[in-house]
């Protein structure tokens, strides 16, 4: 079985080095690490929306970096700060995941870092022949 890291040399929150890897990849299956909406090492201002948005993109720039696309997602882990957010969160999840809809759990969370929204995920791609 052969195993890629992507993103082992990153920093968080106040330029503090993270101890994981962004995605790690065996065997056609993609395990993203949960990404926040972090730009630049911070997180950035802004609400649900605006944290959504960035959380997502995120996610997908790692998907694509790894060479997978939203149609792999097989499932993501949500965690969201307010449950009071859970519908606008839907909202902005179903532009970017509306035709692709992957399993998913969404539950409430503190978080580790100020933000309001959390999600990692899992894709899997058949190896070319």
């Amino acid at each position: 079985m052969s195993i890629t890291r992507y993103g082992t040399v990153q920093k968080g929150a106040g330029g503090k080095p993270l101890p994981f890897a962004r995605a790690v990849e065996a065997d056609g299956w993609l395990y993203v690490s949960g990404q926040v909406a972090m730009e630049n090492g911070e997180i950035i201002d802004g609400n649900i929306v605006a944290q959504t948005h960035k959380t997502i993109q995120n996610v997908l720039a790692i998907l694509e970096e790894a060479g997978y696309g939203v149609e792999h997602v097989v499932r993501c882990g949500v965690w969201l700060d307010d449950p009071r957010d859970f519908w606008t969160f839907n909202s902005i999840y179903q532009q970017y995941f509306g035709e692709h809809p992957p399993a998913r759990a969404c539950v409430q969370s503190s978080m580790m870092v100020d933000c309001k929204v959390e999600i990692d995920c899992v894709a899997y791609k058949a190896k070319e022949k």
